[in-house]
């Protein structure tokens, strides 16, 4: 979650597996695409988001083809994340040309929600049977700390008419919602923050949990943002850390798995530190590439990520603003 004014960065992930790209049949190893990085960047505008002050960007591409992104808002001049309060969504077909959506939700549409407003964090959307589910932490009273909730709306539309249906009953005063459909349909839920991360089924209905949540084992320095993708028949957890070392703060960290509720094994940090107090992000794929998306408080060049040839994810190498590597 961020705690002052941020920006959202975007950078690109070219998947490398085995048998590469070729749809042939007898593929080998020597099939595999030489991995080639471009010092200079791949020219993609950052930030995308320009007109007011984002975060926490949670990517989805949906059956329209489009690419879409559900950030977090946060309010200019900065005044701390307490006053975030509503939520735009902003969409492209190519990763170059950006649509905002237009605000889909803010504090005053949630009925059961703190009566001061504001803490409208990191939300997460997804989709199943012919409805998008918007979910988002708010808290239900003054006492924010402790009357966490996670909120959900609705609508048939990815990006407009969005309705408050409440909240996910019984759930610890958590932040930071995911929800990953599995290809069988199955819906997972995932949220955390304060150094725990938790998972466990959702019903059909997208609004209630199936069975007990469970605490996400393997995790290594979890301090919150889950988002959970799968690739090649892997699953993968990344998270940012508690990483606070002279002037640095949050790195993202992934673990794997071959189940979606773990156990998890951890593989490493993708990406250091930025100039945020914070870091939060998403990782897609859009157009046969592999996208992730993250925060920063300054202008900044998107820089590639890529997949080694075991599923392990390369560290980011973050680039200046002249798109040099740093």
């Amino acid at each position: 979650m961020n705690k002052k004014v941020t920006h959202i960065i975007l950078v690109a992930a070219l998947s490398i597996t085995i048998g590469g790209c070729s749809k042939k049949s007898g593929a080998t190893k020597n099939d595999i695409p030489p991995v080639i990085e471009d010092a200079k960047g791949d020219g993609f505008k950052n930030p995308f988001v320009t007109q007011i002050y984002t975060a926490d960007p949670s990517a989805h591409v949906w059956a329209d083809g489009r690419l879409y992104v559900y950030p977090s808002h946060d309010i200019d001049p900065p005044q701390g994340c307490d006053l975030m309060d509503k939520y735009h969504v902003y969409s492209t077909a190519d990763m170059v040309s950006w649509k905002d959506e237009g605000e889909i939700l803010r504090a005053s549409d949630v009925a059961w929600g703190r009566p001061e407003g504001g803490f409208m964090w990191a939300p997460d959307c997804a989709y199943k049977n012919g409805t998008y589910y918007f979910y988002f932490p708010h808290p239900s009273g003054t006492d924010w700390g402790n009357t966490w909730k996670i909120g959900v709306a609705t609508s048939k539309s990815p990006a407009s008419g969005f309705k408050s249906q409440g909240y996910i009953p019984g759930l610890e005063a958590l932040i930071d919602p995911c929800v990953f459909v599995d290809d069988d349909g199955q819906a997972y839920f995932y949220y955390g923050g304060g150094n725990i991360c938790k998972g466990g089924k959702l019903k059909d209905n997208m609004m209630e949990i199936d069975g007990a949540m469970q605490t996400m084992q393997g995790l290594n320095d979890f301090h919150e943002a889950t988002w959970v993708h799968k690739r090649n028949g892997i699953y993968y957890l990344s998270y940012a850390d508690n990483f606070n070392e002279a002037g640095k703060h949050n790195r993202m960290k992934y673990a794997t798995s071959k189940s979606p509720l773990g156990p998890w094994t951890y593989q490493g940090v993708y990406i250091d530190p930025t100039d945020s107090f914070t870091d939060h992000g998403s990782i897609v794929e859009f157009k046969g590439q592999w996208y992730a998306f993250y925060h920063n408080s300054s202008l900044s060049h998107n820089d590639k990520l890529y997949y080694n040839a075991d599923g392990t994810i390369r560290k980011i190498i973050q680039t200046n603003l002249s798109g040099e590597k740093n």
